[in-house]
Order: C-alpha cells, then structure tokens, then sequence
C-alpha cells in the first residue's frame, strides 16, 4: 500500500564521487517494500523545486523499520538532497511501481547493474539469496572510484565480477562483455538488469540470442509517480506486436526485456 509519510533520517553521506546514500525511518512502510520499487522524495521545504524526486529503494532492514537510498547527483534536485541532515524530517511518498519478481523453479540469476542503477540490485540480491537462488552479480562502471555497492553484494553472498571502463578495478571493458563469457561457462535461469539505456539494450539482445527471460528496469524522468501525469511513458509491443505505450511509474519500473521497443 502506498503511504506519504514523513520520515526521519538517519544519515546522508558521500559513497563514491557524485553519489549519496540516504539512510531513513520509514516506519511500517518498510513491511510494504519489493525489491525493485522506488520512492518519491520532497527534496526542499518551500515549493522551489515544486516535484518530488523519484529515488531508486536500495535496501531495506525490516527489523528496524528504516530504507535506504543511493542518488547521483545529476540536477538540482538532487544537489539539494546533499543539504538533508541527520535527524531532519522527510517527506516520502511509496512504495511505488512494479519490482522485481522471481518463481520458484529459478536456480540461479545474473543481475546486471551499471552506475546508479546498480543502486536497486542490492534489495533484489538479497531477497534472491534469502530464497536460496544462486546469485552472480556483474557490476560496471566508470573508474574504482565510482563503482558502488560491491561490498554490500560481496556481504549477501553473491558472486561479485567488477568492469571498470579504464581497467582501474576488475575486468578493463564493458560489464556486457562479462555477461557473455558467463553465460558461456553458467547455467542460468534469469537475468535482470538495470543501468545505463545503451547497457540495457545490449542486455536485453544477449538475452534474446541466449532464449533467456530477462527483467530490466527503466529510469525515466518522471512528475507524479502515481501515473497522474504521463510524463514517463515507454514504447512496449505484445507477444504479437502490438505497440503501445505504458508508463515507467506504474506499469514499471520493471518490465519484462521483450516487453520494450528500444528505439535507436
């Protein structure tokens, strides 16, 4: 059920170059959370910026009722996010979208994740894991530097394989490439992905040329994130074709890969 609620933060600290983790009290909203949804967040207390910003959930501790989140700053709403203080009190509104979903015949799962949206795949890796499913998780990024969430993968028990764009941390390439030899030498049951659009296309036709499922996360700049406004909407086909047009709030953020029209 979605609530708006007025948390209490916990903590706002620097994780790597241009990327925050935002640790807050949620409440009862921590029982509601699937891995995969995100959140909207009132970023400033006057009415400049007007929007909430929507924040992928990272994690959650149920026992302790509070979420966290992993932002880039990227704009000036979240430039404004790096001011929330320890103790400050803010507005939420989740959990909201489509997560993540599994069955129970799946073994094992890649999770692909690049820049921010690796952010969303630690929640799903933990979940996967408490569902005793073999996990491989193959990160990229930019430089070491910028790499986030590797120790909290490596905490969880996946089996973590790093790509690094300048070869500063783990394999010197594309983290696609090290989907590839992978998929050469592992079983595998499900993909899911979420990241960078030129990684996620690539995913998506590797898992097409392997006749592997595959779920991928969309990143869209959004108004509402309760479907009101249809600013976030994604071109889709049916199994026979048929296009339209879902939006990334409600209908998503997760879709099935075969589910989208990538438009090049």
């Amino acid at each position: 059920m979605v609530q708006a609620i007025t948390g209490k933060v916990l903590s706002n600290e620097l994780v790597a170059p241009d990327f925050y983790k935002l640790d807050v009290f949620v409440g009862s909203m921590a029982e509601e959370i699937k891995p995969g949804q995100f959140v909207m967040v009132k970023v400033a207390s006057g009415l400049e910026p007007f929007l909430r910003r929507p924040i992928s959930i990272n994690s959650v501790n149920i026992k302790e009722r509070n979420l966290s989140l992993i932002y880039q700053v990227i704009g000036k709403g979240t430039k404004l996010m790096t001011n929330i203080k320890r103790d400050q009190n803010l507005e939420i509104m989740g959990p909201l979208g489509q997560g993540f979903t599994w069955k129970g015949t799946d073994k094992t799962a890649v999770l692909v994740g690049g820049g921010c949206g690796i952010a969303p795949l630690v929640a799903l890796a933990q979940e996967l894991k408490a569902n005793d499913k073999d996990v491989y998780v193959l990160l990229g990024a930019q430089t070491k530097d910028r790499l986030i969430c590797e120790r909290e993968f490596n905490k969880v028990g996946a089996k973590v394989q790093v790509a690094t764009d300048d070869g500063s941390w783990g394999f010197h390439g594309f983290v696609t490439e090290l989907l590839e030899r992978l998929l050469a030498q592992v079983k595998v049951d499900q993909l899911y992905c979420c990241g960078p659009l030129p990684m996620t296309k690539i995913v998506t036709r590797i898992a097409e040329k392997n006749s592997l499922p595959c779920q991928v996360s969309l990143e869209e700049r959004m108004g509402c994130g309760i479907g009101a406004c249809i600013g976030c909407v994604c071109k889709t086909q049916d199994h026979h074709g048929k296009i339209d047009y879902k939006k990334v709030c409600t209908d998503g953020p997760v879709f099935d890969s075969r589910e989208v029209v990538f438009d090049d």
